[in-house]
């Protein structure tokens, strides 16, 4: 990442958190990962006083409490975090997952593959991407 701001990886599932974890670690990502298990939790820690906001939001769509789509409804309403971009990082291939996503603005929907070298393979694309985008300004 051309920043040194973190990354937000909204996940529930621990096996795939370390996936994700262990993934930035093998291509060289510097960027601290923080980590909330669902939507409630990643809307409370990114609106907390002081808070330094992430630079990417990894997003998970089944999750309890509040899934991705919902977190994504209350997300794109608050002006003060609905231009950090989201990546959907989900095992749902469903089409309306994947329309409702991009209805609701996401930067992008990636289905989590079973091998990990694959999985590499997608953070590796997710970092060259943002790598290279301009960002909006804080």
């Amino acid at each position: 990442m051309k920043t040194n701001r973190p990354i937000l990886l909204v996940e529930d599932d621990e096996v795939d958190a370390m996936s994700v974890e262990r993934a930035l670690k093998d291509i060289n990502v510097t960027n601290a990962l923080q980590m909330a298990k669902d939507g409630e939790a990643a809307l409370a820690h990114l609106r907390q006083p002081g808070r330094v906001l992430p630079c990417l939001i990894l997003l998970d769509l089944n999750m309890p409490r509040m899934d991705g789509i919902e977190f994504l409804r209350v997300f794109k309403k608050d002006v003060g975090l609905r231009r950090i971009p989201v990546i959907v990082l989900t095992s749902s291939s469903e089409e309306q997952d994947r329309a409702e996503s991009f209805d609701l603005g996401v930067a992008g929907y990636m289905l989590k593959p079973v091998k990990y070298r694959q999985f590499v393979d997608v953070i590796k694309t997710i970092d060259m991407y943002w790598t290279l985008s301009e960002l909006p300004p804080d």
